[in-house]
């Protein structure tokens, strides 16, 4: 299957633990709903494929990216913090400044949990606007519907209208999955991928209820 255009596609870069996978989610449906692709380092599980060129590949191919920062702080004592995303947000960043190209006109979106956070572990982002979701998926969508309309000229669509799609989705997504003869177990582990074109048909099919 080809990628998607460059000017559609959306890099997002986030965690991936269970606490955060209904941000995740949400923010995959508001990208497609909207009418981009969303772009993620786990849609290619190829193990022989290198992690770091896979992702300066989804960087340099996508015009958009969100980089949310909440796990870039240890949360104990003798805990290491999680420097991928920043790391990511930095490649991102390099792309967009030393490109001549289309990808000088590259967009960020630079999300975090709590506010000022970041100024503590990464203090050169002082001077950067980020958006506050404080963990609620709600809250997320609209950073990320609110940002696509502005900066990527998407259709406007309020928070509410998508929010409720997604929970029509959902309910769709959730009926379809055990017909098919997929447990509660399954459809909680299910890939992102499938999830992601699972969300894509519901659209191309009217949106069912």
């Amino acid at each position: 299957m080809p990628n998607p255009p460059f000017e559609k596609s959306v890099f997002i870069n986030c965690p991936f633990d269970k606490d955060y996978e209904p941000i995740l989610q949400a923010m995959l449906f508001c990208v497609v709903y909207l009418g981009f692709a969303p772009r993620l380092a786990t849609e290619r599980i190829d193990g022989g494929e290198n992690r770091l060129e896979k992702i300066i590949d989804l960087i340099r191919n996508s015009k958009f990216s969100i980089h949310d920062l909440s796990r870039a702080q240890a949360n104990a004592a003798g805990e290491h913090a999680r420097m991928n995303m920043p790391f990511e947000l930095g490649i991102d960043y390099g792309c967009r400044q030393f490109h001549l190209d289309e990808r000088s006109g590259k967009k960020i979106l630079i999300l975090e949990e709590k506010r000022y956070r970041h100024q503590i572990a990464i203090s050169d982002l002082a001077g950067c606007d980020l958006d506050v979701h404080e963990a609620d998926f709600q809250k997320a969508v609209r950073k990320v519907r609110n940002w696509l309309v502005n900066e990527a000229d998407a259709e406007v669509i309020g928070p509410r209208k998508i929010l409720d799609a997604y929970a029509d989705f959902q309910e769709w997504h959730y009926e379809r999955q055990l017909a098919a003869g997929f447990s509660d177990d399954d459809i909680q582990d299910y890939p992102t991928k499938e999830l992601m074109s699972s969300m894509t048909e519901w659209i191309a099919i009217g949106k069912p209820i």
